[in-house]
């Protein structure tokens, strides 16, 4: 098969998280015998450059075209009077779209992928060009993500905005599912979501999160315990939403409390308000680290408080195949097939994180053994070997429809 691909951040070099999902995927159809395009636009935010230990680049056509995707207060102000959708339209580029376009054109591709909301508005332009199945893969319902967020907040204001900003994406997104032929999503629920406004025509299949496990080597002889941290983009709302209730909540406990143990914060776009938080010696606040794997190693138990959001967490997926104790939310946890106290601790409330938390920095082997079945699940159930067979069958079908 002859494959093109679009997404909205550019997936080399590998880190973590979203660069993960589309990276594997790019390898596994490329270990397969099929021929891979991608074209990704590259925030400028996003650190990027061509020089990876990974070679997976020249076995691919390859092409990144920058765009500045900032948020600006003027226009995000601006798209409540003109009704624009500016939450999306900052993804837009139109010579990105000519050269899209173009490539499709000449291309004669059988798959065209969009991995993600943002990347649709490049599908009507795209759809006049060409003959390819169109497949959107969806990681995670994005107008449920504004919803959560709205219902979070006390503030009327950020309320009415936020719900505004979710109902827009709502008439948008669920216009798009009906465009193409067939839907890949990460979980059952936002299976479940999308098949309600979709017709019967419109294949949607559950392909989870899949992982390279030869690049997750855990050495718990360089893991400090007891140790907690946390991991993820702040750029997303719902980890930043997240981990100021958790910090809120538990912050005095780590620093004058029982809960004696380290707390390290990690991420992009850490706003500066988070320095606040950071205490000597009990609670770190790193920002981007260098090496996600590495930094995920050094400590012992994860924390995932999300209290909005939706869709598979590749953070979580990733704490897994390092062996981690990850102590989580329900929803962050969601799409995952987890056996509460098993593979993970679920917590929803400020007092079932702290029976948690206290459990686990006292009981050093109960950690291990939480670490060690949650890596058996991500090895049953989230080889990348095992998910790109059930990604090609699901490619297979859809040509064959």
């Amino acid at each position: 098969m002859k494959i093109l691909i679009i997404t909205h951040l550019a997936p080399f070099p590998q880190n973590s998280g979203y660069p993960i999902v589309v990276g594997n995927t790019i390898r596994g159809l490329v270990s397969s015998g099929h021929q891979v395009s991608l074209f990704s636009l590259n925030p400028q935010k996003q650190k990027f450059g061509h020089d990876t230990t990974d070679d997976l680049i020249s076995h691919i056509n390859y092409y990144c075209h920058s765009i500045d995707t900032s948020i600006s207060l003027k226009h995000a102000v601006m798209s409540l009077f003109n009704r624009k959708l500016y939450t999306i339209d900052r993804f837009y580029n139109a010579e990105f779209e000519r050269l899209l376009v173009k490539e499709v054109t000449e291309g004669n591709y059988d798959i065209i992928q969009f991995e993600g909301l943002f990347v649709t508005r490049y599908l009507p332009a795209l759809r006049k060009v060409t003959k390819a199945k169109l497949i959107y893969r969806a990681h995670h319902i994005e107008y449920l993500v504004w919803e959560r967020l709205a219902r979070q907040k006390n503030d009327p204001i950020k309320k009415y905005y936020l719900r505004l900003i979710a109902k827009r994406i709502k008439q948008f997104e669920l216009k798009q599912f009906d465009e193409f032929n067939a839907i890949a999503v990460f979980t059952n629920q936002d299976k479940e979501m999308i098949k309600q406004h979709t017709s019967a025509a419109v294949a949607v299949e559950i392909i989870p999160v899949g992982l390279n496990l030869s690049r997750y080597n855990p050495d718990y002889l360089k893991t400090e315990f007891p140790s907690l941290f946390f991991l993820g983009a702040m750029d997303w709302m719902p980890n930043r939403e997240g981990i100021e209730w958790f910090l809120e909540n538990f912050s005095n406990e780590l620093v004058h409390g029982d809960l004696n143990a380290r707390f390290y914060v990690a991420g992009n776009d850490i706003p500066e308000r988070f320095d606040d938080y950071e205490v000597v010696g009990k609670i770190f606040i790193h920002g981007e680290v260098d090496d996600a794997l590495e930094f995920v190693n050094a400590r012992a138990i994860m924390i995932v408080p999300l209290l909005s959001g939706g869709g598979m967490r590749v953070k979580i997926v990733e704490g897994m195949a390092m062996q981690k104790c990850i102590i989580s939310t329900s929803l962050g946890a969601e799409g995952i097939n987890y056996k509460n106290g098993e593979n993970i601790l679920i917590a929803n409330t400020p007092e079932e994180f702290y029976k948690a938390i206290k459990r686990c920095i006292t009981d050093e082997n109960y950690c291990k053994q939480i670490g060690l079945n949650a890596r058996k699940l991500v090895e049953e159930e989230h080889d990348t070997h095992k998910i790109n067979e059930r990604l090609v069958n699901f490619y297979q079908q859809t040509l064959l429809a």
